[in-house]
């Protein structure tokens, strides 16, 4: 665990069961109070489909046996699994003064600050969150605001099995091409993206936050 002002990062070593980790986030964001500090969690899941409010049953093409679970959040389909890099965001907006747009904004520009450091352009898209390299989607987005605060986060490939993506239509865009760290550089470690993520986080929660 790690403590900034206002902000405590937490590790969570090995893969995280997704269920509790969505109901650790829920019963954290229904108890905090005004005092409460914000967080980020940083994991890695086991094999998983999660449906977000917005989706469609007909973008879950082909799920194999891989469990598929409906959340909370906003945004469609997306799929988690070990190599990908996975932030929640436990953030009291009011008390920073972000709204849901400005959060997600400082989420893409904390992804594409990092990538950037890997000599990769970056950017983000006005009609679908997320951050894309050459168009192909690297980071997806997704949020839930409640009391004032959000849960839920970003999802970063790094270095992980890419087919299970092409078994559902990722964020509900048929045909989009999903891309990984591991693709676009040689010899990525997880661990140091990880640090370079947490550190782009809290420079951009900080600078949002003023």
């Amino acid at each position: 665990m790690e403590k900034t002002p206002n902000l405590t990062i937490k590790y969570f070593e090995g893969l995280q069961d997704y269920a509790l980790i969505w109901q650790a986030m829920k019963d954290y964001t229904d108890t905090r109070t005004e005092n409460s500090a914000d967080e980020i969690w940083v994991l890695q899941h086991p094999p998983v489909f999660t449906q977000g409010q917005n989706g469609k049953p007909e973008h879950i093409l082909n799920p194999g046996n891989i469990p598929v679970i409906q959340v909370d959040r906003g945004g469609q389909v997306t799929y988690h699994g070990p190599g990908q890099l996975v932030a929640y965001v436990l953030v009291d907006l009011k008390r920073r003064n972000l709204g849901v747009r400005d959060l997600v904004r400082a989420l893409e520009q904390a992804i594409i600050n990092v990538l950037a450091e890997y000599h990769i352009c970056a950017k983000n898209r006005t009609d679908a969150p997320g951050v894309y390299v050459n168009e192909a989607k690297i980071a997806s987005l997704g949020l839930r605001v409640r009391r004032g605060c959000s849960y839920h986060g970003l999802a970063f490939n790094i270095d992980m099995d890419m087919k299970p993506f092409t078994q559902i239509n990722p964020c509900g865009l048929m045909g989009i091409r999903m891309v990984q760290l591991q693709e676009l550089i040689n010899d990525v470690s997880i661990k140091d993206v990880e640090k370079k993520l947490v550190s782009q986080l809290n420079n951009v929660l900080q600078q949002e936050g003023r």
